[in-house]
Order: C-alpha cells, then sequence, then structure tokens
C-alpha cells in the first residue's frame, strides 16, 4: 500500500513577523474606546432592525453615535507622543 503525501510544505508556517508588533498593539488600545463605541452602536442598530423601533430605541442609538463620535474627537485630539510606543520621545 503506498500513502499519499503532499509535495507542498504547510501553507501556514509559523513565523516571527506574524506576530502584530508593540506598536501595532499600541496602536490597537489607543483606538479601542472608538471601537467599543462602534460596536455599541451596531449592536443598538441591530437591535432596532428586530422591532419597530420606538423612542427608548432611537435615544439608544443617538446615544450610541455620541459616544462613537466623542471616542473619535478624544483619538483625533490626543497627542502624538500618547499614541507612540514607551511614551514621549
Amino acid at each position: 500500500m503506498n500513502d499519499i503525501v503532499t509535495a507542498q510544505g504547510a501553507v501556514t508556517v509559523p513565523s516571527p513577523w506574524a506576530e502584530p508588533t508593540p506598536a501595532e498593539l499600541a496602536a490597537i488600545d489607543a483606538e479601542m474606546p472608538v471601537i467599543r463605541a462602534e460596536v455599541e452602536l451596531l449592536d443598538a442598530q441591530i437591535t432596532a432592525l428586530d422591532r419597530v423601533p420606538n423612542e427608548l430605541d432611537a435615544r439608544r442609538i443617538r446615544r450610541a453615535r455620541r459616544k462613537v463620535l466623542a471616542a473619535r474627537r478624544s483619538l483625533a485630539n490626543a497627542p502624538v507622543f500618547a499614541l507612540l510606543p514607551g511614551g514621549a520621545a
């Protein structure tokens, strides 16, 4: 009986460069308030899709939109050195 084997190596070879760098992790961490606010907005919109939106749903969506805008504003106004790994130069 002959064994069937592949002629190629593994497609997903683990490599050290595949992991996020500390700078990329710091950027993700800095953007996390915006990500959380956008998830909350999406959750409010999905909840409103399941039924006829009422005043409470509209308020929840408006509140979530304001949170997204506030989080984006604070990220845009953050000093650049705060976003760099290791703090200020």
